[in-house]
Formats: structure tokens, sequence, C-alpha cells
């Protein structure tokens, strides 16, 4: 059995690394404890997956996760945009409490009715996150694809992850080739044009898991930068679609091998779990960050599938929000199972520590353990949901909070301080406003609104002096965002 310092040698040469960081435990030590691998797919729509319902997309290797594990139906985002999302995850905090509400670097909408919120340049390092607390308990950890919490001094390593590939200030893959080769992030460097973004991932996926799995529990943080814009994928997989649909660009090919990619993952990470003989041992977490970019472009060519829900990234409606989620803990998920409970990004944290037996997320803490629900619980004791973005999305969305109690949901909007009520078990797709009609359910909601905002000493839209109607539509992208003005930011 290699020694320590050959270990990581070989773990770092494996990776490609360099070796500061690397603190791993002896082998045996912590044995017990369970692998944890939290899988992220980035703006994945609702409908996109065979599980949820859509029928285009061959999605097998998650559909199966979904099979043997747990699958819930109310799991939501912390935000409907990808950085304070996956602060959120990262910190069991809410992306208001840290600050943190917008993409990383965000836009300029300078002719906008209000000044948006202040946009940090990162995560704040003193925040505890899961990966400290996880190495702490004795874990191994480590972070593969995207991160978009920070750049240099901001990266992974700094959060408490021992490696870290491909996790920097990208929100995209970048230029020049963006989903193909050659590469320029952290420790992934070089390639050619031959070479898939999301197969290289999965490759380093794989020589990770083969060289931890002998030393003891691990954490994995595997964050694709799929199915995030631009639209990209491998010829013949994009040709195989394109014969399924006859031709036609809806639903979209290329998306859809995107997606199939995704899966292709997710299969190699069970396959490799199989063959390193720990996949009993293991947990494995499937979600996105955000809703899917539902539209692109004039023409409004269709992307993503946000299946019933109403709109999509960038928007507090439901399609911006909600989530897939399955969860797979193999002797204690019931096989084929599904959850309606409400869950938000913020509980990732605490039940993360529960299961790994690393006590508790370090107060404040916005999120709840949610691991009674994998063991077949049935409710949670959480009065309500709430989210808070005071900004502009590229996707066209405002300024706006909600709150979700029970059935009910309340958005308010900023610029002009409407309300909108909709009942989620009534009307899920939030058609009706039942502001006026219950308006002492909406004020009721509204008044727990902003108290949860004071309590967490939320940073509010102010008037901007500069508003123009007629330039409002106009933006201005800031350094690093390479941005279309009929369709998305490459980088948010």
């Amino acid at each position: 059995m290699p020694n320590r310092r050959e270990f990581i040698s070989s773990l770092a040469g494996a990776a490609g690394l360099g070796l500061a960081a690397a603190k791993f435990p002896m082998a045996g030590q912590n044995a017990k404890k369970p692998n944890i691998v939290f899988f992220l797919i980035d703006d994945l729509g609702w409908g996109d997956l065979g599980c949820y319902g859509d029928s285009f997309h061959e999605t097998p290797n998650i559909d199966r996760l979904a099979k043997d594990g747990l699958k819930f139906t109310n799991a939501y985002a912390a935000a409907p945009v990808c950085s304070p999302s996956r602060a959120a995850i990262q910190t069991g905090k809410a992306p208001a409490r840290l600050g943190l509400t917008q993409w990383i670097p965000g836009a300029v909408f300078p002719h906008k009715k209000l000044l948006e919120a202040p946009r940090p340049t990162h995560l704040d390092l003193s925040v505890p996150t899961v990966a400290r607390q996880l190495k702490g308990a004795g874990y191994q950890t480590a972070a593969i694809g995207k991160w978009h919490l920070g750049g240099e001094g901001y990266l992974p390593e700094e959060f408490g992850f021992d490696i870290n590939i491909a996790g920097d200030q990208h929100g995209s893959p970048g230029p020049p080739n963006h989903y193909f080769g050659p590469f320029d992030y952290h420790n992934l460097k070089g390639y050619t044009d031959h070479d898939y973004l999301t197969d290289v991932l999965t490759e380093k996926l794989e020589q990770v898991i083969g060289q931890a799995a002998p030393r003891g529990p691990f954490f994995l943080y595997m964050a694709e930068y799929a199915v995030h814009l631009p639209r990209q994928a491998r010829a013949a997989m994009i040709e195989k679609y394109r014969r399924k649909n006859g031709g036609k660009d809806e639903p979209d090919p290329v998306y859809a091998a995107m997606a199939e990619s995704v899966d292709t993952a997710l299969g190699a990470l069970r396959a490799t779990l199989r063959r390193s003989g720990i996949e009993e041992n293991t947990i494995i977490i499937l979600t996105s960050d955000n809703g899917g970019v539902g539209f692109e472009g004039r023409d409004l060519h269709r992307i993503a599938d946000n299946g019933p829900w109403r709109a999509g990234k960038g928007f507090l409606y439901e399609g911006g929000i909600r989530e897939p989620m399955i969860v797979h803990w193999p002797g204690i998920t019931q096989p084929g199972a599904m959850c309606d409970v409400p869950v938000t990004g913020m509980d990732f944290m605490p039940t993360m520590l529960k299961i790994a037996g690393a006590g508790s997320a370090p107060p404040p803490c916005d999120g709840l353990d949610i691991s009674g629900l994998f063991r077949g619980g049935r409710s949670l004791d959480r009065d309500a949901l709430y989210w808070h973005y005071p900004h502009y999305s590229d996707q066209g969305g405002t300024p706006t909070g909600a709150v979700r109690q029970g059935d009910w949901k309340l958005i308010e909007f900023f610029e002009d301080g409407h309300l909108e009520l909709y009942n989620l078990a009534l009307d899920p797709g939030e058609q009706y406003n039942f502001a006026s009609s219950f308006q002492d359910k909406a004020e009721e909601l509204l008044d727990k609104l902003r108290k949860w905002r004071e309590s967490v000493n939320a940073r509010m839209p102010t008037p901007n002096p500069e508003f123009n109607q007629t330039k409002a539509d106009m933006r201005i992208g800031l350094p690093g965002c390479s941005w279309d003005p009929v369709a998305n930011c490459l980088e948010d």
C-alpha cells in the first residue's frame, strides 16, 4: 500500500494537479462514513429529463437513478440564477444573508427604473462551507467543473476543497471554442478541438474517484458546465436527435445532445462507483442550480423545457426556481419513491453534515436537515420558503421577492410594488393572480416576506435617477461577459 506522500502524488498526477492543499486521511480512517457525491447540472429545465416527463431527450442513467432512489417534486433552487444558488449550496445560507444575490459579475442596466442591489465579485472567505466542515470530519474533498463564486484567491481550494479541476471564475465554457478544446480553466488546460468539455470532466471524475475510493470517505462536488449556453455538442449526437425529430429545430437537437452528454456522465459516475466497490456506501444527490433558458433569439427558439411551470431562468415564477432533484442512498431511500415536501438549496449543507456525522451547520443557517425525508419522512418543521432577487436578469426578469407558504405563493415586484398571489395546488402554472381576490392572504404573506428580508439584512434596489424608458431595454456588458443583445449573456 502506498504511503501518504505517494498517494497524494498519484492522485495529483491522475487529476493533472499540483500538490498544494491536498491533505487526505490515512486509509481506513472513518471507513464506515458514506461517500457523498453532489451532482449539479447547470440550467437544467424541469421537463428536460425522462423521469420528469420528457419524451424527446434520452436520459436513461438519470431515469435509472430516479427509479433506484427518491425523486422530489417540490425542490427549489435558492435563486433564479447560478452564483447565488451555488453559494447557498456551499454555505447553507440564504443568498440575501450572504449579500450575493446576482450571478458574478452581473451586468449593468443603466436606464432601468431601479438601481440594482450591490453585486459582490466573490463568496466571502470567512463563511463556513460544507467542504470545510466535511474536511474537518475526515473527508477527502474534490470539486470538478463549474465554480463561479470567484476567481483567483476565491477558488474552491480556499473554501475547503483538496482538489479543484476546472473551477474558477467561468460561468460558462469560455472562448474561443467553448465546449470544445483547447481549454483554459484552473487546473484544466490544453486538449484539442476534438475534446468535448463534458467528456473531459467525466474522465477527471473517474480518475479522482478511483484514487480516492481506497482512502475512506470523500465528498465530490461534480458541477457540470452543461447544459448552459452556448448550445454545442458532438456532431454525431446532434444528428441522432435531428433524425429523431424529423429534421426540425424544435425540440432542439443540440440541446438534447447536451442533455444526453450529462446523462452519460452520471452513468459513468455510477459505473466507477461499482468498479471501485463503493456504490453501496455512496450517496448521490442530483439537482440543478436554476430553471432552464426557455427561449433564445428574436425568433423565440425554444431550448429548455421547464415543464408545466411558468417562465424560466431569471424569474421567480416556478420555472425559474423549481428544480429536478433525485437522491440515491443505498439501503435508505426507497426505490421509486417520491417526496412532495418543499425543500431548497440551503438545506443541502446541514443535510450532508448530518449524514456525515460532522455536526450541525454553523449558525446562522437558513437551511434544514432534510435527511429524514430520505428515510421516508413526510414533513419538515418549516413555515415558509423565501427568495430575494433585487436585480434584472438577462432573460427579462425584474427585481422581485417571493415567499411560499403551503400552497400559497406571493411575488412582490419592486419596480412598482404590485403583488401576484398564486395557489400552486389549484394553479401550478401561475396563470391566475388572486392578490385582489384574497387581499388578506396577500397582505399576510407580504408582511412575512418583509420581516424575513429584515432578518437577513437583505439589500434592496433603489430608484434610478437616470431612468429612461426609451433606453430601458439597453444593457452594458461587464468585462468577461460575451453577450448577444437578442439572446443571453454567455457568462451568466
